[in-house]
């Protein structure tokens, strides 16, 4: 059936810019031809950002942008610019940063109003109709009656947006503060929930950096408060209704203090590091919860995310059948005709009383409390039986209005997964975890990285496209490192060289000592931003900064250890609020130490190296080599009769070929 109406997003790649290709709005992707339009006809541009996958996107698609009197009004006086913000983050940044300042929030839709040259005047995130009608007709009236007051505030705005996250260059050469760190930590613990996990209000979003670095420390410092808080969150979120009880995975966050209501999305970046925080658990507690946390989410991923050539999709939608969350929930006549005589075992181990109802006699499945008796010998409670339930209940689902997929493949995404399956692996020792790393390394190595070096940010339908992005070379790097201390396989080691050499020369700014978001190659925009805060994600300098810190120490190279430090100078005296600066921290920790080198080499390095990367230490690498290697950590190791070689600031213990005393050695120094 032919479409009442049709915009220049129907020939966009992207799934959210072809979600309102037939809205009345004239949308325009953002380039060169909406920017000319608007200077030629000096009209403001709307400047509307969001996702897939976004819910309250979709409910002001509904309601005004699908409204054809507010789509004629658009169109008369804006030039519409649709975003999808995980296409260009470097977009999103500058003009969520706008909002931000003008609004003191920020969110998704983001709907910010700039001048014809891009400079912003005006924005926010969700705006009910009647709302959305009156602020146009202020801003054209704006336009036309005070132009100079609009000029003067659009500067002032973008001078501020060109500031924000740019810190300045810190003579401090040793990047080591202890107490900056312990302030740091004392100040989160008041934050927490201690009785339900995450943090001690509502919206909860896992955060799995800060559960990283959380972990990391009590290991290292043996605080079993952080250490009782993390566990608490794992477990709260594994039975809560934020995992995905029937077929694995996360949604991205939950809307109550109970981890019960999510808001249905599921997001691949959330999934891929909430493997990496179960599977160090699991190493540390054995605690089967998180084993099979792990393998359902895994599970999830390859049955409903995978592409074909081994890389994942992006995001799955909250909505279906134009409802959020719909294909997740049951009514209880549908849970019974769904487990028929399993029914009342079902009923011991999901909350099919007021604590998983949720609206509307809908309930949201959540795992009773003494759900750990699951994983237990008690043959009441066995893997096989709940196992049955799970296929029950996703074979009835399976039969619904699926939610939407955004097919698009994130190069930064998947090197984050990449990096879950290898921590997986290692934890759990499944190599066939480390055989889906090893198969979506390859597929960046194919069809993501470029002959000069350089990478793509996004892939879908067989093109590459976009430039990449700090995040993509920063990440990627991280997940090859990764590989490598897994397969010993040097190749994956030397790219990872390689995109940080690629970095330092088109991304680095040594005026301050840190990097871009965006590339040297790119288009200039309104502002260059760095971005040094880590939140739901990663921040990209921090990444970039660990990555140094590692490659630093593997190839003996002091210019990537020397940068590395000036970037953690740099940040120190900013940092003042635990989740902003968790992947900083967890860096300090390094720099700290001691920091532990592993190198193990002769015939038997595999199996040696199998037994070591299994157990858990917050400050340490693996490197290792069958035979001959010029890498510098095992250039002067591998003429010997080989073992394990445990060095603590460049002192080494003799080697031994039994994990268990390098293990202990390790244990005893690297506190």
């Amino acid at each position: 059936m032919a479409k009442e109406f049709s915009n220049r997003l129907a020939n966009e790649s992207s799934p959210y810019l072809r979600q309102h290709a037939h809205n009345p709005v004239n949308w325009y992707p953002w380039g060169a031809e909406a920017l000319n339009l608007a200077k030629e006809e000096n009209k403001l541009l709307l400047i509307s950002i969001g996702y897939s996958s976004c819910h309250w996107c979709h409910v002001m698609e509904k309601e005004t942008f699908e409204n054809k009197m507010a789509a004629d009004y658009m169109n008369r006086h804006f030039v519409n610019i649709k975003v999808d913000r995980e296409e260009r983050p470097d977009l999103d940044q500058i003009y969520m940063s706008a909002v931000q300042i003008m609004t003191g929030r920020g969110g998704w839709p983001l709907n910010c109003f700039a001048l014809p040259d891009g400079r912003p005047v005006y924005g926010g995130t969700y705006f009910p109709n009647d709302q959305w009608m009156h602020i146009l007709r202020a801003l054209v009236e704006m336009q036309q009656q005070e132009p100079a007051k609009m000029e003067e505030y659009a500067s002032r705005l973008t001078e501020g947006v060109g500031r924000g996250e740019l810190l300045p260059r810190s003579e401090e050469k040793r990047p080591i503060q202890p107490e900056v760190i312990r302030e740091l930590v004392e100040a989160w613990k008041s934050s927490v929930d201690m009785v339900r996990g995450g943090p001690n209000r509502a919206p909860k979003f896992p955060l799995p950096n800060s559960l990283e670095f959380m972990f990391r420390y009590q290991k290292r410092h043996g605080d079993t408060v952080l250490r009782d808080f993390v566990l608490l969150t794992l477990r709260k979120m594994a039975l809560g209704g934020i995992f995905d009880q029937a077929g694995g995975g996360f949604a991205r966050y939950s809307t109550d203090v109970y981890w019960k209501v999510p808001h249905f999305e599921k997001m691949l970046y959330d999934n891929a590091q909430l493997l990496s925080v179960y599977a160090m658990a699991w190493a540390e507690t054995g605690d089967l919860l998180f084993k099979d946390t792990i393998e359902m989410t895994i599970g999830y991923l390859n049955r409903e995310m995978l592409h074909s050539q081994g890389a994942w999709f992006s995001a799955l939608d909250a909505d279906s059948e134009g409802e959020e969350g719909r294909f997740y929930v049951w009514t209880l006549s549908e849970l019974q005709a769904a487990l028929g005589d399993q029914y009342g075992l079902a009923e011991k181990h999901f909350h099919f009383d007021e604590m998983g109802h949720w609206e509307h006699g809908n309930y949201v499945l959540m795992r009773q409390d003494n759900a750990s008796l699951l994983f237990s010998q008690d043959p009441l409670y066995n893997d096989g039986e709940i196992s049955l339930l799970r296929e029950r209940l996703l074979a009835v689902r399976g039969n619904r209005q699926r939610p939407g997929l955004d097919d698009k493949i994130l190069c930064s995404w998947n090197a984050l997964t990449i990096k879950g399956l290898c921590d997986a692996s290692r934890y759990l020792r499944r190599k066939d975890f480390l055989e889906m790393a090893l198969r979506c390394g390859n597929f960046i190595r194919r069809n993501l990285l470029r002959e000069d070096g350089g990478l793509w940010h996004t892939w879908k339908e067989g093109k590459p496209s976009v430039n990449g992005y700090l995040e993509d070379y920063c990440f990627t790097a991280e997940s090859f490192i990764s590989l490598y201390e897994l397969t010993f396989d040097e190749s994956w080691l030397h790219e990872a060289k390689q995109l940080a050499d690629y970095t330092l020369d088109h991304f680095f700014d040594p005026v301050r000592g840190m990097f871009w978001f965006t590339s040297a190659l790119d288009p200039p925009l309104i502002a260059r931003k760095q971005e040094v805060m880590d939140n739901v994600l990663p921040a990209s300098n921090s990444s970039m900064a660990k990555v140094l810190f590692l490659l630093g120490r593997i190839f003996d190279n002091p210019k990537y250890s020397d940068v590395s430090a000036q970037m953690l100078s740099n940040v120190l005296p900013a940092m003042d609020y635990g989740q902003n600066f968790s992947n900083w921290a967890i860096l300090h920790e390094w720099f700290e130490g001691p920091f532990v080198d592993v190198a193990i080499t002769g015939s038997d390095a595999a199996s040696l190296g199998e037994h070591m990367v299994a157990e858990f230490h917050p400050c340490s690498l693996i490197a290792g080599s069958m035979g001959d290697s010029e890498l510098p950590l095992l250039r002067e190791r591998t003429e010997a009769s080989g073992g394990i070689f445990v060095c603590v600031d460049k002192t080494c213990l003799l080697p031994t070929n039994e994990p268990e005393i390098a293990l202990k050695y390790i244990e005893e120094h690297a506190r």
